[in-house]
């Protein structure tokens, strides 16, 4: 299978190792001049733009937006329909995911100082929420689970979902999803009309706080364009895999496990790190062996060999010191003491430990959330969780002796910046 081949000893690995991983941050002008007339067409014209545009972009022939409301009868029907298996395996997910989220939720506190004086934080959740659930070449019922759940486990009042509906096809497992994660409102539109929708609100879609999920450049563009008027969860590039392998686990396994992101599309990325030049090739045979046995065979090809590649590292240390310059979206330790390597790393959206912990259950069932920052935003971003559904409001109360005390320090430095009012704010509480 055609990829990179990389080495840490070759003189121009970096400035190699740099072009592999760079992805273009530069906007596509048209793109944004599209989405910008979209977005402002359906703050104008609310409902009529958003039927215009999904019969447009999605092939359907509706009416009217009533149509493209998805009722909650609905949502129970396909429950009901789905196979026994698929609802158990919902289900199932629906709890990890909700279990390990609720660890996340954080809780007002306060103290006092001796004089009385009350300072905290309280924690409220969002008034309401919408969640963007890609449709079209794939459905995604995980990404139903992994927005609405921790939303619901914040206690946001209420979960607006949208999703296209090309052809006027829904998916029963994303139906089924919506219904066992408690969405309050599904809307069958997509794209850039959909995101404006949710941050403008239409008659029949009301404005959010804040709007989460992934989506394509279209999506992207319009949640990027409307972040400021509404909250936005981050801009999300192709997924990424990094693999450190110390070159004892099965190399079907990691060949697979490369693969399990590189199906995604032709700009998704896989790397694996290892000290060992025998077992890299042996990974490299397993590649081969196994694309053809898969339905995206072509696109896995077309992403390993513009985006993949398989790396000589010296040791392990160095291989952790590579994927802390990557920052990778997951992460895979596949080696001995994976937990105590673990430890090393500074920067990656998931860490997966071990040699029996594949990317893939992460992204359904492990618990943990699947919406990750990419592009090396792991540097400073973090998954999606409960606390991005929460914000948090400072309580400040001064008793009487607390105010004069506070006054007296707050009062030369405002005076320090000519702001007169301030401290003369201040002064008045002063006890004379």
């Amino acid at each position: 299978m055609e990829t990179t081949w990389l080495n840490t000893q070759e003189a121009d690995f970096d400035a190699r190792l740099a072009a592999l991983t760079a992805w273009s941050e530069e906007r596509d002008e048209e793109v944004a001049e599209r989405v910008h007339g979209i977005l402002r067409d359906v703050a104008k014209r609310g409902d009529a733009a958003l039927v215009e545009y999904t019969n447009r972009f999605d092939r359907r022939d509706v009416a009217g937006i009533e149509e493209l409301v998805v009722n909650h009868d609905q949502l129970q029907s396909a429950l009901a329909r789905i196979p026994a298996e698929q609802r158990e395996a919902l289900e199932a997910a629906a709890e990890r995911v909700r279990r390990y989220h609720e660890k996340q939720k954080q809780e007002s506190w306060h103290y006092r100082e001796v004089d009385g004086t009350l300072l905290g934080q309280q924690v409220s959740p969002l008034d309401r929420a919408g969640i963007y659930v890609p449709g079209g070449k794939a459905a995604y019922p995980s990404s139903v689970l992994m927005n609405a759940l921790p939303a619901k486990v914040a206690g946001v009042g209420e979960i607006i979902m949208v999703s296209p509906a090309p052809g006027g096809e829904l998916n029963d497992m994303v139906l089924a999803a919506a219904a066992i994660a408690g969405v309050d409102r599904f809307i069958a539109v997509g794209g850039a009309q959909a995101v404006a929708a949710l941050a403008y609100g239409t008659d029949t879609v009301p404005a959010v706080d804040k709007i989460v999920g992934p989506g394509n450049i279209y999506v992207a563009e319009a949640k990027r364009q409307v972040f400021g008027k509404v909250g936005i969860d981050m801009i999300a590039g192709p997924s990424e895999i990094l693999v450190i392998c110390d070159g004892k686990t099965d190399p079907d396994w990691i060949a697979m496990d490369l693969f399990s992101q590189a199906e995604h599309d032709e700009e998704a990325q896989a790397i694996l790190l290892c000290p060992d030049a025998d077992y890299l090739k042996q990974v490299a045979d397993a590649m081969e062996k196994l694309a053809v046995t898969l339905e995206r065979e072509t696109i896995i090809r077309t992403s390993m060999k513009n985006r993949g590649a398989l790396v000589q590292v010296k040791n392990l240390d160095e291989a952790i010191d590579i994927a802390n310059i990557i920052a990778s979206e997951h992460l895979e330790l596949s080696m001995d003491d994976a937990e105590a390597w673990a430890k090393k790393v500074r920067h990656a959206g998931a860490i997966f430990l071990g040699r029996h912990t594949p990317e893939a259950l992460g992204d359904y069932c492990a618990g943990p959330n699947h919406v990750l920052p990419t592009s090396a935003t792991a540097r400073f971003s973090s998954p999606l969780g409960v606390y991005d559904f929460q914000k948090r409001s400072s309580l400040i109360g001064c008793s009487p002796d607390g105010a004069s005390e506070l006054a007296q320090i707050a009062s030369p430095l405002a005076r320090g910046e000519s702001l007169t009012a301030h401290a003369r704010s201040a002064e008045y509480r002063i006890k004379r």
